[in-house]
């Protein structure tokens, strides 16, 4: 690994960890085209907990708050206190987050006649063969983007007349359980971009955009530790080859470069969301989904890599 790697590594991590274009996809192209099919485990870790830094550091004020909610939870559970119809906003939230957490547990089940569990299909689609599928995918991501944002909006016209919808701010267990699996599916298919597709499953559930937004990036921050937790687990369970052919110089600035454009990355969406500019992204996944989707085909009619002129891996 060089300098520039890391570098770069760090800015895509940033940028499509939280972006709406999908982090996974964007790698899988990325290996895809170059022919790289391994990547260094604990750098990868580290660029995770990069990225972790960005979500706490744009949430500071909300992650200590719904700390304080879940042990005020806690505290009234256990002094047999605790009423669900009447929680704060704030215990809403950490109890929704819990809520939209469970169907995480769906990707640990395992797969009938096979030895792989549900969650191993991530890594099996980002498999140069599957190509197609983070084609797909990718448009998938911008035609959740597009109907979210159209059933969301507070102006709806009726018979030429204008009409302001009440959109809500606070989750429903529905709701949560809702996002939750829509976070699943992203997780299983490179493309589907997950900071995306949960956003318009908020929408579509009523849910108004910048809240919708804002319970997606606090999902996702427990997913985000998981993932990191996973990686580092295969880390200290394979060969120490990992650790000791890494430059921790080069490490550091990785993490540092994706916290910080992650940072930005949150900001920037947030903003773009705000002032109706998401047709920014809903036309990039779009195009690039469409012109996976064609190269995709044409390797699979030869059988053959465009890029590296390699047989396809299945």
């Amino acid at each position: 690994m060089t300098l520039f790697d890391a570098i770069f590594q760090g800015i895509l991590q940033g940028l499509t960890e939280f972006l709406p274009v999908s982090s996974s996809g964007h790698l899988a192209i990325y290996q895809h085209v170059s022919g790289m099919t391994e990547s260094n485990l604990f750098f990868s870790v580290m660029l995770h907990v990069g990225t972790l830094a960005a979500v706490v550091g744009v949430y500071f004020k909300t992650v200590i708050k719904l700390f304080g909610a879940l042990g005020s939870i806690i505290k009234k559970i256990f002094t047999g206190k605790f009423k669900w119809k009447e929680m704060n906003s704030q215990e809403n939230m950490a109890m929704m987050i819990i809520v939209g957490l469970l169907p995480l547990f769906a990707l640990f089940l395992p797969i009938p006649g096979t030895e792989m569990k549900l969650k191993d299909l991530g890594d099996k689609f980002a498999m140069d063969g599957y190509f197609i599928v983070v084609g797909i995918a990718l448009t998938a991501t911008s035609a959740l983007l597009f109907i979210g944002g159209k059933r969301n909006r507070r102006i709806k016209v009726i018979n030429g007349k204008k009409y302001r919808k009440k959109l809500r701010k606070d989750y429903r267990p529905l709701d949560a359980i809702v996002v939750g699996f829509t976070q699943c599916f992203a997780a299983l298919l490179p493309g589907l971009s997950r900071s995306g597709s949960t956003l318009a499953a908020g929408q579509l559930r009523g849910i108004d955009r910048q809240s919708a937004l804002d319970f997606s990036f606090l999902l996702g921050t427990p997913a985000i530790v998981a993932a990191a937790l996973l990686e580092l687990k295969d880390v200290l369970f394979s060969t120490e080859s990992d650790i000791q052919n890494v430059n921790f110089v080069y490490v550091l600035v990785g993490m540092v470069v994706a916290g910080v454009v992650g940072f930005l990355a949150i900001k920037l969406f947030k903003w773009l969301l705000n002032t109706n500019k998401m047709f920014i992204f809903i036309l990039y996944t779009a195009a690039v989904g469409l012109a996976i989707i064609l190269i995709a085909i044409i390797e699979l009619s030869s059988g053959t890599n465009l890029f590296t002129q390699q047989p396809l891996h299945f």
